[in-house]
């Protein structure tokens, strides 16, 4: 069975064929997917889905990307995380891509970074980490919030060794997405094979980011087992064993028990 530890099913696309969505989980033994919020306002869609649905979780947090989303107080974002099946807190982070030269916004990114670290550490509800490029500035704060007292995730990593060997060394998991599967993504390829299973979660981000075979279509958690086995392949093992490996980390990860079913 596979894990889905990232994707947006809340996103309109998704979200108007949820069945589909589900049957097709199932049908590719995808048993779990966590529902990650980009924007407080969308919050009663995600609360509606892991209501429904015993098998999907969420997180709540808005996206650095996300310039004029209502920002949340620190209270505000811990009345949120208090629902039982929200298990994480973003994703949050720092994102430079379309930012690098306006130094006001990323002031506003770190901060928002900032208040989101705060308040994981105080719900226990682990960080779903973005970082684009701003690796420095990323690892830097997670230092100096002490982000280790909680831990999380490095989503969608796209990054070096290096910079893995650092997040590996606060605690995090590194978690990969379709791009592994990408012909021509040889960092991630490198970095796919250094990092031990035991800290290694498969994602889809979906709707974006399909995997190989579904490259530049909508993509969905049922293709994580492509991802899985992108993996796999990397490192030279089964995906069965990608599989069980990854689905324990997740309960690791997001200090579960076991996966509720």
């Amino acid at each position: 069975m596979f894990i889905d530890s990232h994707c947006h099913i809340d996103f309109p696309d998704l979200y108007a064929k949820i069945p589909e969505v589900l049957d097709n989980m199932r049908a590719h033994e995808v048993s779990h997917a966590l529902a990650v919020s980009v924007d407080v306002k969308d919050w009663e869609r995600i609360r509606a889905l892991i209501e429904a649905h015993p098998n999907i979780y969420g997180s709540v947090g808005v996206h650095p990307e996300y310039a004029d989303a209502y920002e949340p107080s620190l209270d505000e974002l811990l009345a949120m995380l208090a629902h039982p099946k929200v298990i994480a807190t973003g994703e949050t982070g720092l994102d430079y891509y379309w930012t690098k030269n306006e130094g006001n916004v990323l002031d506003w990114q770190r901060a928002r970074f900032r208040t989101h670290i705060e308040a994981a550490k105080q719900a226990r509800k682990p960080l779903i980490i973005h970082t684009r490029d701003s690796a420095e500035d990323t690892m830097r704060i997670l230092r100096e919030e002490n982000a280790d007292e909680i831990g999380g995730v490095m989503h969608c990593f796209t990054e070096s060794r290096a910079v893995a060997q650092q997040a590996l060394d606060l605690g995090f998991y590194i978690s990969f997405s379709g791009i592994v599967s990408f012909k021509n993504a040889t960092v991630i390829h490198d970095t796919a094979k250094y990092v031990p299973l035991d800290r290694i979660l498969i994602e889809t981000d979906s709707p974006y980011l399909a995997p190989v075979p579904y490259r530049g279509k909508q993509n969905e958690p049922a293709y994580v087992r492509h991802v899985a086995q992108a993996v796999a392949s990397l490192r030279g093992i089964s995906i069965e064993e990608i599989g069980r490996a990854s689905s324990e980390n997740f309960a690791r990860c997001f200090l579960l028990d076991t996966v509720r079913t």
